[in-house]
């Protein structure tokens, strides 16, 4: 347990905000989620605005280092195929 002023601070402060990175983190992962089904149940246009939702959700936890930019970027990518994937396979 911290003595010293500041030191209690930073572990309140702390605590907040990981509070708050978690419920960010937590809903990307829904949304991934989400968009995981639409994409596996057929429903490409829902998944297509889910994708975007997904993307945007991405780049603004990043921008506030939440996660690492090349880890967005890297999932952003793989979502994407996933996507392509698809598509292609419908035809």
């Amino acid at each position: 347990m911290p003595n010293i002023k500041s030191a209690i601070k930073r572990v309140s402060v702390n605590e907040k905000k990981n509070l708050e990175n978690r419920m960010i983190k937590s809903k990307i992962s829904t949304f991934t989620k989400s968009y995981k089904n639409a994409v596996k149940e057929g429903k490409l246009d829902d998944a297509a605005k889910l994708l975007s939702e997904v993307f945007s959700l991405l780049d603004t936890a990043a921008k506030d280092n939440v996660i690492h930019k090349n880890k967005a970027n890297a999932k952003k990518a793989s979502l994407s195929k996933i996507l392509d994937n698809a598509k292609k396979a419908n035809g």
